[in-house]
């Protein structure tokens, strides 16, 4: 690694007569030092390979979730119950259980890029029929496939971070990812909800399919082909690896943790789209779809999550999360929509950080076959989400929005107690990644 400084009076490099020489020197040294941080060694391969999983995450959840803000517009025009319309999040996380640890462990044989890239074009079609459905069952049916796509995007980016980035860089590479992917969950809503309101619903999927396939094409371009990747003897083989995840006892809690994360996202945000278009509120599917606003708190707080595990540890550090958590899902209690918004931006930025921290330590815990390993944490992930929507159904029924925020509070109280007594203490290892560095 490169000093920090170099001693007084050493011959500096110039930049730009590098450059106009035709050097190595990269463009990125240009930019202004930021005082404290070190810059990585390689800066612009780096930064290619961060924009390309950032758009991976990206593309994936602008779909998984962009039904959210006009499931009241939906349950108007199918004549469907709020619990009868919500079924189109539940199939599409089921889906998406049903196929990751296969994913990964077809992954582990064929490679990242590859599968990577080839999920992201199939995704365009069933995106693109979604809008086309004349029924509430077709919609189902293309939301079903819809979660077939999505494991080999996202569980797989995840296992090309683990494999390509050094340990050290690991967390701070999942950081990125996940911030594109709650940059996609807001804009899928967005998109979705303001189409909604100036066209019709039907075109907001269509413009999110073109939206996923101009992603495929420049992940396509700027994802660089695995180099670390070692591939499995077959799927026999990788199957056995990823059996072997399950007598892994820190992985078995990160995989409950991730339940539970989903779990509330599900009955967070599925439901409070009901309660916010309902009275007193009233709000339409353009303004609930600019809610998700919320989300892009965890674009800003996760790339700096790596220094905190560092500071704090890890385990101590998510129990405090989960806290902060508890008390933003709380504040969604207040009538008024001011300390609403304020709620659920703190229990997304709570949410989104709860994931990196478990996507990454899955990363660091699985030393092989790390491809099944994080499917098997997003069977988990997507398990929970899939019973968050159907519990969240219930609690909606019997006891509205208070019934859902009780709901989510218990399953946090459930994951903390996990973090407490199952993951392992101390400060992070050597191995584990060290304080985020500046991209």
């Amino acid at each position: 690694m490169a000093p920090r400084s170099h001693a007084a009076g050493a011959a500096q490099p110039r930049p730009v007569e590098d450059l106009a020489r035709g050097g190595k020197t990269s463009i990125d040294r240009l930019v202004l030092p930021v005082p404290g941080m070190r810059p990585p060694a390689r800066h612009r391969s780096l930064s290619t390979r961060q924009l390309a999983v950032g758009l991976a995450g990206y593309c994936a959840f602008i779909n998984l979730y962009s039904p959210q803000s006009i499931l009241p517009l939906l349950s108007r025009e199918f004549s469907a119950t709020a619990a009868e319309v919500s079924t189109i999040i539940t199939v599409s996380t089921l889906a998406v259980a049903a196929t990751a640890p296969f994913t990964g462990t077809v992954a582990d044989v064929l490679g990242r890029k590859r599968v990577i890239v080839a999920a992201m074009f199939a995704l365009t079609v069933p995106t693109l029929m979604v809008g086309l459905a004349s029924s509430l069952s077709e919609l189902i049916f293309w939301r079903v496939m819809q979660g077939l796509m999505l494991p080999p995007i996202f569980a797989v980016t995840v296992a090309y971070i683990g494999d390509e980035w050094p340990a050290r860089e690991a967390t701070t590479a999942a950081g990125i990812y996940s911030s594109g992917s709650s940059l996609g969950g807001f804009s899928g809503r967005l998109v979705t909800g303001l189409v909604a309101d100036l066209i019709g619903w039907r075109a907001g999927f269509m413009t999110l399919a073109g939206i996923t396939l101009a992603g495929a094409v420049a992940v396509a371009c700027l994802l660089p082909r695995e180099r670390k990747f070692v591939r499995s003897e077959g799927l026999v083989a990788s199957g056995r690896q990823m059996l072997s995840h399950l007598r892994d006892r820190q992985l078995l809690a990160t995989y409950a943790v991730g339940f539970g994360v989903l779990f509330n996202f599900i009955s967070t945000f599925t439901y409070v789209s009901f309660h916010l278009a309902a009275a007193p509120y009233g709000l339409s599917a353009g303004w609930l779809g600019a809610l998700f606003v919320v989300y892009l708190t965890g674009s800003v707080l996760t790339p700096w999550i790596g220094w905190a595990v560092g500071r704090f540890g890890r385990r101590r550090f998510m129990i405090a999360i989960i806290a902060l958590w508890m008390l933003g899902i709380a504040l969604t209690l207040s009538p008024w929509l001011t300390l609403i918004i304020a709620g659920l931006a703190l229990g997304a930025g709570c949410g989104l950080i709860c994931q990196a921290v478990s996507t990454s330590y899955v990363t660091i815990t699985a030393r092989a076959g790390r491809s099944s390993a994080v499917g098997l944490y997003v069977t988990s992930f997507y398990i929970g989400g899939s019973f968050g929507a159907a519990l969240g159904g219930v609690a909606w029924t019997f006891g509205r929005w208070p019934g859902c925020v009780a709901l989510v509070v218990a399953m946090l109280v459930i994951m903390a107690a996990i973090v407490h007594f199952a993951w392992a203490r101390g400060r992070p290892t050597a191995s584990e990644p060290p304080p985020i560095e500046a991209a």
